[in-house]
């Protein structure tokens, strides 16, 4: 095969504990093979999330999450993204950070917001195409994939892939896995989503398992590679010519 090789280091997030998730990242990172250009850690990956106070205590500036990242992206020659709870003066969001070795990056927040998110956070308002090893490729969050003015959007920018991060509940794994493949398949594109796994278990809050679940979708909407919900690598490279076949089968060529 000939194209990118990705990677999902699945991961359990440490809420509200922004500094052991970074040392994660960069451990899980340090551990991949060598031949991987892109790691993809899912939503809230750097701060966890909870709905109340606490969370603009975890938050972390723009600034501060790409500092953080970029070492790390720089010390394995990789391209890294992961997600956050972004401040941004009084206001909370719910960011995803694509950052290159040279510090290099663009911020993504979330479009839509899901449950407690919208009585903390505040709305993204912009779509995010970034240029990255697998292609024009579009940014989206976990409940983002419900909306299928998203992936028009995506479509019209003609976009070679999607990279989903996502926080997705252990009992709604089957949508986060169904709406993976309709994205792929509605634009035919290839998707990686990074799906958080583990639980959230908060003093305060109601406990969470979340789906893992970590997946590459083909073009035409097959599932390539997929985990279940342990802590392991998911790494699969994005054969370009699977993309060109796909394309020119169903006549959605340049």
């Amino acid at each position: 095969m000939t194209g990118p090789t990705v990677a999902v280091p699945q991961l359990a997030v440490a809420d509200l504990r922004p500094e052991r998730n970074v040392a994660s990242v960069r451990e899980r990172t340090a551990a991949l093979d060598d031949a991987v250009c892109v790691a993809l850690f899912p939503e809230y990956a750097l701060t966890g999330f909870v709905a109340d106070e606490r969370l603009g205590d975890a938050a972390l500036t723009r600034a501060e999450a790409v500092e953080y990242l970029t070492p790390i992206a720089d010390e394995n020659d990789i391209d890294l993204l992961a997600g956050y709870v972004e401040r941004d003066g009084a206001a909370l969001y719910n960011a995803a950070a694509y950052v290159r070795p040279d510090g290099s990056h663009r911020i993504y927040r979330k479009r839509h917001l899901w449950g407690g998110e919208e009585a903390m956070l505040d709305t993204g308002t912009e779509c995010v195409v970034v240029d990255t090893p697998a292609g024009k490729t579009g940014l989206l969050t976990c409940y983002d994939l419900n909306f299928v003015a998203e992936s028009a959007e995506m479509t019209e920018k003609r976009v070679d892939a999607l990279f989903v991060i996502g926080a997705w509940p252990a009992a709604h794994s089957e949508n986060w896995r169904l709406l993976c493949r309709a994205r792929a398949l509605d634009g035919v594109r290839w998707v990686v989503g990074a799906g958080r796994t583990g639980q959230r278990d908060v003093a305060g809050t109601r406990t969470t398992q979340y789906a893992g679940r970590s997946l590459v979708v083909r073009p035409d909407g097959a599932v390539a590679a997929a985990l279940g919900r342990d802590e392991r690598d998911l790494v699969y490279t994005l054969d370009r010519s699977i993309l060109e076949e796909q394309r020119a089968f169903v006549g959605a060529v340049d």
